[in-house]
C-alpha cells in the first residue's frame, strides 16, 4: 500500500513540476510581449511607470503609429512583400536542394552540406560594407531586391537544413510503389513525398519568413527612404513630437502590431503542423 501511495505522490509531483517548468516557460516567452502591450497602452506621461497594469490605458501611442509622418503602414506592406518574396523563393529552392541532397546519391553530397552550413556562419555585419557597395553600383539601393537578395541567401540554409533533416524520415518505399504504379520521378514526389512533408514544409515556412521579417542589419543600410523602409528600420526612425523625445510607447506600440501578423499566421497553420506531425506515413 505504501509503494502505491508513493507511486502516485511521485507522479504527482513529476507532473507539477512539468507544469511548472511550462508555465515559468510561457511567462519567459510572452513577458517581453506583455510589457510591450502594457507601455503602448501607456500614456506618454505614464510611460516610465513601472506599473504591470496601465492606470488609464490610452491608444494614443497606437493611433501615434499610423501617423502620416510616421509612414509605418507603408512599412508593414515592405516588409510583407520582402518576407513573403524571401520565403516563396527559398522554399522552392530549399524542397528542391533539400529533396536532391536526400533523395539523389552523388559523391560530394556531404561536402556541399557543410559548405550550405558554413555560408550560413557569417555575420551580417562581416558582408554589410560588400554589399552596400554592390548595390550601390547597380543602382539598387532604395530597392526591394536590395533586402530580399540577402535575406534569401541568409534564409537558406535554415530551410535546406531544416527539410534535409525531414526529408530523411520520409518512408521512401511508398515513392517507389508509385513509380511501379506509373508515376513519374515529379509526379511521385508531388503527390506522395510532398503531402508527407506538409508538417516541415510549413514548420520551416514559418521559420524562414519569422527570419525574412525580423531581419534590420541590411535593410537598415539598404533602405535609406522611407518608402521601402520594412518594420523593424521604420520602428528604429520613430520620431517624438519633438526634437528631443524619445518615443517610447509609440516604438512600444508599433512592436505589437508588427508582432500580430506573425502570431496570426502561427495560429492559422498550427493545426496542419500539429495533424501532419501526428499522422502517421500509411495515412
Amino acid at each position: 500500500m505504501s509503494g502505491t501511495w508513493t507511486s502516485r505522490v511521485r507522479r504527482w509531483a513529476a507532473s507539477a513540476s512539468f507544469a511548472v517548468g511550462v508555465a515559468l516557460l510561457v511567462v519567459f516567452c510572452l513577458a517581453p510581449f506583455y510589457w510591450m502591450l502594457v507601455s503602448g497602452l501607456k500614456s506618454p506621461t505614464a510611460i516610465f511607470n513601472n506599473d504591470l497594469l496601465p492606470t488609464t490605458a490610452s491608444l494614443e501611442n497606437f493611433a501615434a503609429v499610423f501617423s502620416g509622418r510616421n509612414q509605418f503602414s507603408r512599412a508593414l506592406l515592405n516588409s510583407v512583400v520582402v518576407a513573403g518574396v524571401t520565403t516563396l523563393t527559398a522554399m522552392i529552392v530549399g524542397v528542391s536542394t533539400a529533396y536532391a541532397l536526400t533523395r539523389l546519391v552523388f559523391p560530394g553530397r556531404t561536402v556541399i552540406l557543410a559548405l550550405i552550413l558554413a555560408a550560413s556562419m557569417f555575420p551580417g555585419v562581416a558582408i554589410l560594407t560588400p554589399l552596400y557597395e554592390l548595390f550601390a553600383d547597380l543602382g539598387w539601393i532604395n530597392t526591394y531586391q536590395a533586402m530580399v537578395v540577402p535575406d534569401i541567401s541568409f534564409a537558406l540554409p535554415l530551410a535546406i537544413w531544416t527539410l534535409t533533416a525531414f526529408f530523411r524520415e520520409m518512408p521512401w518505399e511508398l515513392e517507389q510503389a508509385a513509380k511501379v504504379d506509373g508515376a513519374n520521378p515529379f509526379q511521385a514526389f508531388r503527390l506522395i513525398i510532398l503531402p508527407l512533408a506538409a508538417p516541415g514544409v510549413f514548420t520551416t515556412t514559418i521559420l524562414v519568413f519569422i527570419a525574412a521579417w525580423n531581419e534590420y542589419l541590411i535593410a537598415s543600410n539598404v533602405s535609406i527612404d522611407a518608402s521601402t523602409s520594412p518594420v523593424t528600420v521604420a520602428i528604429a526612425k520613430f520620431t517624438g513630437s519633438s526634437q528631443f523625445e524619445q518615443p517610447f510607447g509609440t516604438q512600444m506600440a508599433a512592436g505589437v502590431v508588427a508582432t500580430i501578423p506573425l502570431v496570426i499566421m502561427v495560429l492559422l497553420f498550427q493545426r496542419r503542423i500539429v495533424e501532419g506531425l501526428t499522422a502517421g506515413g500509411l495515412k
